[in-house]
């Protein structure tokens, strides 16, 4: 609920969610299954993540989004404009369970 100005509430076809967050126009997703759905506005491509895959951890930002792989890397896409999606020398990264 709350304002669907670029459709970031459609969300009522996801199934099999296990995690969601939230940019300040965009929606994301975990699906069960490691993979992430996303709707909103993709103004700076912080939707474009139709081929993560193995993810177990999402977050976003106001027009980015991070997601963390089983393997400990990480993915960013979106709005790089103060280097927030600059993750190149992130490694290993531990996430509860590893």
């Amino acid at each position: 609920m709350g304002q669907n100005k670029v459709g970031q509430c459609d969300i009522s076809s996801w199934r099999g969610i296990v995690a969601i967050a939230v940019g300040s126009s965009h929606t994301i997703g975990l699906k069960s299954d490691g993979t992430v759905v996303a709707v909103g506005s993709n103004k700076y491509g912080q939707c474009n993540v139709s081929g993560w895959s193995d993810i177990v951890e999402i977050a976003a930002g106001c027009a980015h989004i991070i997601g963390l792989r089983l393997d400990g890397t990480v993915v960013a896409v979106g709005d790089n404009e103060y280097g927030q999606c600059d993750i190149s020398s992130w490694h290993n990264i531990q996430f509860p369970g590893n």
